[in-house]
């Protein structure tokens, strides 16, 4: 007869067991930060080093042809860099950033800017939904901390919010936030979709995550602090207008392609 206690020894032996599994597969996952820069040379260094130590493999930087010295800043760091001789927008940043991410065999994307706005000390909690099998797509929400507090302006904060409810509401998604520049994809997730069909523009953030949506990927949310300051780069009043514009805009198209009225590439 085997006793209660020779059973707990078992179970345990069997948690460990399974622990230790998760944790080589985690160490088998090729972890790549890319940082879409513009201008980012008084900032690229304070985000590079307050890194965590082990939170990645290897970081990426594309450069949208700045006018300041971002490149040479990012040639003195442990940094794979990558100029774009003419500018293309954030949106086309992106999109260098994540096919040469997985030219180079990541397993786990990390976009993270480069202008010390967004807390990079978060790097090893964003991966680890992933790295535990729980999600394809994680996004740090400001909106679970307190942007506010961390010099958010009150029409953004409002305007956030208000555009995020439309999108949940279109979506039947539950986000906090569907602006965050600080998030993590696993491969299957930005193999899934053809990203190279979105906007060259800051409404990609938004158009990707449609796509994600259509595909079913797994999502979750993490809490982060942010930091608005001279040297972090900020979407004017006029841009932010017609970046609401251009959120709308892609809740349209996607309304017309569920309802199977109009078909569009980037969501094939």
């Amino acid at each position: 007869m085997i006793s209660v206690k020779e059973l707990d020894i078992e179970s345990m032996n069997e948690e460990v067991k399974t622990s230790e599994q998760h944790c080589t597969a985690a160490a088998r996952q090729k972890i790549i930060i890319v940082m879409p820069a513009y201008n980012a040379a008084l900032t690229l260094e304070k985000t590079y080093y307050a890194l965590p130590e082990g939170s990645y493999d290897q970081i990426i930087l594309v450069d949208d042809a700045s006018s300041d010295n971002t490149l040479e800043v990012a040639s003195k760091l442990n940094i794979h860099a990558i100029r774009h001789r003419k500018n293309r927008g954030y949106g086309g940043n992106q999109k260098t950033c994540y096919a040469k991410a997985l030219e180079e065999g990541a397993d786990i994307i990390v976009m993270l800017h480069p202008d010390y706005q967004y807390d990079p000390t978060i790097a090893k909690d964003i991966v680890q939904p992933i790295l535990r099998g729980e999600a394809d797509v994680v996004l740090a929400s400001r909106m679970l901390g307190d942007p506010l507090k961390g010099g958010m302006p009150l029409y953004k904060f409002v305007a956030n919010k208000f555009l995020t409810w439309i999108e949940n509401l279109v979506l039947g998604t539950r986000f906090s936030e569907f602006h965050t520049g600080y998030r993590a994809y696993n491969r299957r997730a930005l193999e899934a979709v053809n990203f190279e069909a979105n906007s060259e523009n800051f409404v990609f953030d938004n158009e990707i995550l449609v796509q994600f949506v259509l595909k079913r990927m797994r999502f979750k949310e993490i809490p982060v602090s942010t930091r608005y300051s001279f040297d972090s780069s900020s979407v004017s009043f006029k841009a932010g207008v017609v970046y609401g514009l251009s959120i709308l805009r892609t809740i349209a198209r996607y309304l017309l392609f569920k309802c199977r009225l109009v078909k569009f590439k980037q969501y094939n």
